[in-house]
């Protein structure tokens, strides 16, 4: 059986953001769909960007750059996309989350999960 590489709470943020945004995952959108997220907290870009570094060294996720834009003076944009592994660490991390969140409810009785909004 392979090796699922375990990820933090955080590093699942950013997957889920890669995820979630597609062909459209590049650091400024990342950054701004882990901020919906995670709500009320705030986090970071260099945060973000420094967990992108790290799930690319653990080849979770791979990286290739757009071809330059006028809008951007010229530059390439950096987009990012989810590896095999990385979704599979995310299916793991949503499994247990799914535990969790099951376990608290059989203890609580009538704890009903309410998506803040």
């Amino acid at each position: 059986m392979k090796e699922i590489v375990p990820v933090g709470q955080f590093e699942q943020l950013v997957l889920t953001a890669i995820l979630t945004l597609g062909d459209n995952a590049y650091g400024v959108t990342i950054h701004a769909k882990i901020e919906e997220l995670a709500k009320p907290r705030s986090v970071a870009l260099g945060a973000v960007y420094a967990t992108l570094d790290r799930l690319e060294e653990k080849k979770l996720i791979a990286s290739w750059l757009s071809e330059p834009t006028k809008a951007r003076g010229g530059r390439s944009r950096r987009h990012y996309r989810l590896q095999k592994s990385g979704e599979e660490a995310l299916s793991e991390s949503a499994e247990a989350a799914k535990r969790i969140y099951q376990a608290v409810e059989q203890n609580w009785g009538g704890f009903k999960w309410k998506p803040s909004r």
